[in-house]
Formats: structure tokens, sequence, C-alpha cells
């Protein structure tokens, strides 16, 4: 009752808005109407977003999951323009007159907007195709995590997203090849890595390949559809495998390897035209603060010798007491049992660990806050699939529905990445408090327009994992287990070490093996795990610095609110002003704890 109930709530949403949006030209009466219709206007152009919420597939009213989303450059531009629109919309309601959560949601959607807006110049100064996030590994991943198989229709939708695979690579492939007349070409190792990734790929027979191999195992467990039509179902997979996907990445293959002779360099955004304002602009965009790089570069040398010198004292009371970080971490790594034994059974060992740790972490840390998530998570490992050049770790949100809980994904692909004492802080960074309680909260935000119970921005939602790494530390989690607390400090120090490399790289002009020989005399990372963190750093420029300077931020926000409201501080009072808002830029969280502040004193 409960999920038709939400079914019939959205329709109604969903038709208020667009009946609007269609005989109301420009600004809507309402301003909570316009925030509706942005999202609306997004989602009926955005079929995976859709589908990654959950809410209406399989339902009478979907109308996306047959679909992908479109990749051309005609579609960047189409985002842009529709976004210039919605600014000028937006400013033309009074911001003076508005209170409450209105007032919020206005000040970030105009900061977004704005943001947007002031990058025009660099609309195409991306990847489309990279060995993080590229669609030759994220849209096969895509179909095997959130496609959902249900019954006949959601399997002919199946059919026919495969079958699209090809018009979404020749899209992405215009999309490449319309950047790189602009000079904008990724670096060489990029090529290296996905050329490698999608020959690989296309390398088995269709009926091997995971698009095929997860359709049938979650097929086969769909008790209203006959054997027979199961199996012409399957069949028709591998041939749409064979007659649209592989030749859908045959082309991008092809265009890849014809790039790849122009690409020389593995340097940074400083290569690209208009490189060093670019660069401004990135920071901007992932940190959501007015920052400039020599500022995050030094903000990053001192975080780098405070945490030093905290794993230093750590180090001795362990009786490691010489060596740079690398040495001592090195040492520590040749400890017994500091990893698990490389062995198959491991694997299911690591995820109940794993597991266990996320149980424990509920209950030591639920007395700081006022509200839990009502989802669910679960640990699982990265599908095999992507593995490869999948992140260590990441976290899945639940469906806004409650059919698919909040998933925190650990990599297995190799024993020797995950030593045990590291293993409490990722799960915290991951899962509780992490970003398991701040995504799954912000969906469960009341009396908002749904575009801020779902938009992340990463400074936040990175911040506040970090931050609840520390947290986890504060609640005096690691007092009796200095090897815990030692890879609490380590996680943190890789983050500070990434505000150096990160502007290194992209305005100090470093090359990539300063950054590599920098990142692994702080860190003790293993030289295969950080030459894969730097190229991504090298791929993604300023996003690496939106963790620790979003940490440091809620710290920052937290103890003005300890000073100005001594006694009367409640942390867990807080922790709700800060999650309950969901994800803002933190120009705009600002103004939120701000207004916490002045609430809190008129209450005393």
């Amino acid at each position: 009752m409960k999920r038709v109930i939400l079914y019939i709530l959205l329709f109604f949403l969903i038709i208020g808005a667009w009946f609007s949006y269609t005989l109301i030209s420009g600004k809507p009466l309402f301003i909570n109407h316009f925030f509706e219709r942005t999202l609306i206007e997004m989602a009926l152009d955005e079929p995976e977003i859709l589908t990654l919420l959950g809410v209406i597939d399989n339902t009478k009213l979907d109308f996306h999951s047959h679909k992908l989303t479109d990749a051309s450059p005609e579609k960047t531009r189409k985002v842009f323009e529709r976004t210039q629109k919605n600014l000028q919309t937006l400013q033309r309601y009074n911001r003076d007159k508005l209170t409450g959560q209105k007032a919020i949601t206005y000040d970030m959607m105009e900061w977004m907007f704005t943001l947007q807006v002031d990058g025009e110049p660099w609309l195409y100064h991306d990847f489309p195709v990279n060995q993080m996030a590229g669609v030759q590994g994220s849209l096969p991943a895509f179909m095997d995590t959130y496609h959902q198989l249900v019954d006949k229709q959601s399997a002919l939708n199946y059919i026919s997203r495969v079958e699209a695979f090809k018009t979404k690579f020749e899209q992405v492939t215009e999309s490449v090849e319309y950047r790189a007349e602009k000079g904008i070409l990724p670096p060489r190792f990029v090529f290296d890595h996905v050329i490698k990734e999608m020959q690989s790929f296309i390398a088995d027979a269709p009926i091997e390949n995971s698009l095929y191999t997860s359709f049938s195992t979650r097929i086969d467990s769909v008790e209203s559809i006959s054997e027979t039509r199961k199996e012409e179902l399957k069949a028709a997979v591998a041939d749409r495998i064979e007659t649209h996907v592989y030749p859908g990445y045959q082309t991008l293959i092809a265009s890849m390897e014809k790039l790849r002779e122009d690409s020389s360099t593995n340097a940074g955004a400083w290569t690209l035209p208009d490189g060093e304002a670019f660069y401004h602009h990135a920071l901007k965009t992932h940190t959501t603060l007015e920052m400039e790089p020599d500022e995050i570069h030094q903000i990053g040398l001192a975080e780098v010798e405070r945490i030093r010198d905290e794993m230093f004292v750590l180090f001795d009371e362990i009786g490691i007491e010489n060596g740079t970080v690398a040495e001592r971490f090195a040492e520590l790594d040749s400890y017994p049992d500091m990893f698990y034994p490389d062995e198959e059974s491991s694997n299911e060992r690591i995820i109940a660990d794993y597991s266990a740790q996320v149980e424990r972490l509920y209950e030591e840390t639920a007395p700081l806050f006022n509200r839990l998530p009502a989802a669910d998570i679960e640990v699982r490992r990265v599908p095999e699939l992507t593995q490869a050049t999948a992140p260590f770790a990441y976290y899945s949100i639940p469906a806004l529905d409650g059919s698919r809980p909040g998933i925190f994904y650990i990599n297995l692909r190799s024993i020797d990445e995950i030593p045990k004492y590291g293993m409490m802080t990722l799960s915290a960074h991951e899962g509780v408090p992490g970003h398991h309680f701040q995504l799954a909260l912000q969906q469960e935000i009341e009396g908002v327009p749904t575009i801020r119970r779902i938009y992340p921005f990463t400074a936040y939602a990175e911040g506040w994992a970090l931050y609840a790494e520390w947290l986890v530390s504060e609640a005096g989690m690691y007092e009796d287990d200095p090897f815990g607390d030692l890879g609490r400090l380590q996680a943190e120090m890789f983050r500070a070490v990434r505000l150096v490399v990160d502007t290194g790289i992209h305005h100090k002009r470093w090359t990539r093996e300063e950054a590599i020989d920098y990142m692994i005399a702080n860190t003790g990372m293993p030289a295969g795990d950080v030459t894969s963190e730097i190229e991504r750093y090298i791929v993604l420029p300023g996003q690496a610095c939106a963790y620790k300077i979003g940490m440091l931020h809620i710290q920052n926000l937290r103890e003005r609110a300890e000073k100005e409201l001594g006694d009367q501080f409640d942390v867990a009072k807080f922790h709700e002003a800060i999650l309950m808002n969901g994800s803002l830029p933190l120009e705009v969280l600002t103004g939120v704890v701000d207004s916490f502040i002045e609430n809190q004193k008129a209450a005393i």
C-alpha cells in the first residue's frame, strides 16, 4: 500500500508540474513549483538517472526504462541553455521574501546555476571516455546493478537498452572527436587504459559477455516468465550484443586508436586551452568555495606535516621508531595477520568482517545522532567486470521507494589492497556514519523540493564522510587500537596529500612522476595504487581537493558552533542541521549553520 501511495503521489507531482510547465510561459506562480519543474525537465532527459533513483521503474508511469541517456555534444549544449534559462527565471523571484527551506533551496539553486553558466567557456573541458568513469565500463555496470528484471516487460526494456548501446557509443565517439577538434585530448595513459579495457570487453563470445550472463542469471529467477520465453529473451540479448554492443565498442575503439596518435602528454589541466582559468573554475566546482590554488596547496602541506607528526607518535607506541611514513607503513605491512590470506575463502571473510564493522559503528555512533536512516545498508563486492579500474570502495544510494538498500561496495581485485588496520575507517567513510547516513537521510528529508533530496555536491558529501572518519576516533573507538588509528591517519593523510598533488599537477605544473613520488613518500601506499590515483587526479582536475576541504570546513563550522553555544552545544543537533538539510554547496551550508547557531541561542 505504501508503494502504491508513493506512485500516486509521484504521478500527481509529475502531472501537476508538467501541466504548469506547458501552460505557464516563464515563471511559475509558486517557487517550489519552479524547483519541481526544474527536476522534471532534467528527469525527462536523463533515463539512466531515473533508473538510478528507482522510483517509477516497472510501473505504469515508467516511460524511460527502455532508453539510455543521450551523450552527444548537442545534448551538452542543450543542458547548458536550459540552465541559463532556469537561472534567469529563478532570479525573477524576490529572495528577500523567502524564508526557511525555500530560502535554502533558492540559494542552492542560484549557486549551482550560476556556477554552470559561468563555466560556459569550459563546457567541453572534460573527457567522456576515461579510465575511472567512462561509458565503456560504467554502462555495463549500470545495466547489471540498476536495471531491474522483474517481469517480461522489464526484460524487453533490457533488450532495448542493450540495442541502444550502438547509438550511445556513436554519440560518445562524436563527443570525444568534437572535443579533440577543440584541442581537448585526454592524457596518453587514458587511451592505453580504455582501449585495452574495451578490447577485453568484446573479446568473448556474446553468451560469455557480462551483459548476457547478468541477464541470464537474473531472468532465471523471474517465475512469471515461461522457460521457453526465457530462452527466447536470452537469445535476443545475445543477438543485440553481437549486432549492436560490439559494433558500438569497435567504433569507439577505432576513434580512440586514431586520436591516441595526437596525444603526447600526461600533464595537467594547464596544457588545455585556457587551462589555468579552467582549473580555477574546476576548484570552485568541486570545493564549492572561492579558494586559490596556492591557498589549497599550502593547506595541504600543513596538514601533511600535522598528520605525519601524529602518525609518528603512534608508530613509536607500537615499536616502529625509524624511517619515513612510507618506510614505517612498509614495516607495519610486514607484521603477521595484517592482511588476509591470499585464498578464495578470504573474499567471503572480508565482506563478513566489513558487515560486522558496519553493525558495530551503528551501535557506537547512534548516540551522536537524533535520527538514523530508515534504509538498510549491505556490503557487496565490486562487480568483477569493473574491478580492475574501479575505485577501492564506493557507496551506492538506496532506491527512493525502498526496493534497493544502500550498498557499500568493496573492491576485491587484490587481497594485498586490504590491510586490516584500515577497514574500520573505510566502513565509517562509505557506511556508518559516513555516506550511508548522509545520502540515505538526504532522501528522507521532508518538506523540500525533490531535487534537495537527491542532488549531490562532492565537497559536502565527501567532506561529511571524512568528518565521519574523524568522528569515530573522537567517539573513542581507537583508544585501545593504535593500529586502527594509524589506518585512520593514513586515510586522512591520503586526502591531505591530494590537496598538494592536485594543485601541484594542475597549477604548479608537476609531472605525473613527481606527483607519484610525493604521494608514495607521504602515504606508504603501494606504487600501483598511487599511480592509479594520480592518473585519476589528472583526468578530474580539482575533484580530489573536495574531500579534505569539505572535512575541514565542516570541522570549522562545528568549532564555530561550539564556541558560540558553549555548554549549550549539542553535537546531535549540530549533525541534524548538517544532514537534514541535504547536500549543499559549502558556501550555502555556512549560512545554514549560522542560522542553526542563532536559533539555538534564541532557545536558550
